[in-house]
This record gives C-alpha cells, structure tokens and sequence, in this order.
C-alpha cells in the first residue's frame, strides 16, 4: 500500500452492481464478503469508512422472484425499496463478524443541494463516524427518478467525499 494510502484517515468507497450481484440476478454473498473483509482490514489500520453501495435493484428482483430486470421506473423503484432491506442486513452481518456496525443511508442529490438538508446529512455522517459506524450509501431510488435510470451513484460517491472532506474517493465498478 502506498504512503499517501496507509496516512488517509477518512475513505468513501463505492462499490458498483457489477462487483455486488451475480450479474443482475441478486447479491454476490462471497463478493460482499470479500469486500467488507477488506474494509474491516482497513479500519484496523485507522481509516474511517463511507461505503457507497449499488445492488439495491437486483437484490430486490431477486426476493421478488423477478429473472428480469424491469424496464418501467415504478418497477425498478419497488424493486430497489424491497433490495434495499437486503443489501443492508448483508452488510450488517458481515460487518457484526469484525464488531463493527453499519448504518443506512438514503440521499438524493436534492438533499445534497438544499442547504438545512446537506449540513443534516454532513453532522449525522460525522456522528456515525465518530461512533466507528460504516455509513452505507444508496441513492433514495425507492423516490428519486432520475438518478435510478442512469446507476449515478458515481457523482453520489464524489458528492459525499466533498461533502466530508474526505482523503480518499475509490470508485470500483466495470
């Protein structure tokens, strides 16, 4: 690991669908793992951890029973809301095996644009970073429009690192 890597105390790491889901067709359990083991790994060495994590969708399709991914956003809405519960308790319970607790964390760009709402989102990350919590990050798909169609949890991860002055931004995605 590189100097300037081992010396950032603060880290937003997103983490696409691609690396989370058996291609499309709900949540990669061994892939999750590995991730989180790697996380846990880096909190040891004293770096604080904002995971953004996409997945939500086919981890829903997959409760729903869906094999295809649905093309009308109410759908893929649903299908996020339901995902969304999934994908937590996941990280939850791998991150229980190093002590650790997760929290969720649904934003929108609205509310990273609105100024009462970005400074509440800013001071509840801060206190879940203080209390060693790993914050994880999803788009608000289950109400937000846009965002769901173009899979932009990319610009949410680089908004959150602004957001928290944060060190390190990593982005791993396909």
């Amino acid at each position: 690991m590189s100097r300037d890597l081992k010396t950032a105390q603060r880290w937003v790491i997103k983490i696409g669908s691609s690396l989370l889901t058996n291609n499309g067709q709900g949540l990669d359990l061994a892939a999750i793992e590995a991730w989180v083991t790697q996380i846990l790994v880096l909190r040891r060495n004293g770096a604080e951890i904002v995971l953004v994590s996409s997945g939500a969708v086919a981890a829903g399709m997959e409760r729903l029973g869906w094999q295809t991914r649905p093309t009308a956003l109410h759908q893929l809405q649903a299908a996020a809301s339901v995902g969304q519960a999934a994908l937590i308790q996941v990280y939850e319970d791998f991150l229980r095996r190093g002590s650790v607790h997760g929290s969720q964390v649904l934003l929108t760009h609205e509310d990273l644009r609105d100024r009462q709402r970005y400074l509440n989102a800013r001071a509840t990350l801060r206190i879940l970073l203080e209390m060693g919590v790993v914050p994880i990050i999803n788009e608000n798909d289950a109400i937000a429009s846009a965002e769901i169609r173009f899979g932009d949890n990319d610009t949410l991860a680089a908004m959150v690192a602004n957001l928290l002055e944060i060190e390190r931004l990593i982005t791993l995605t396909e």
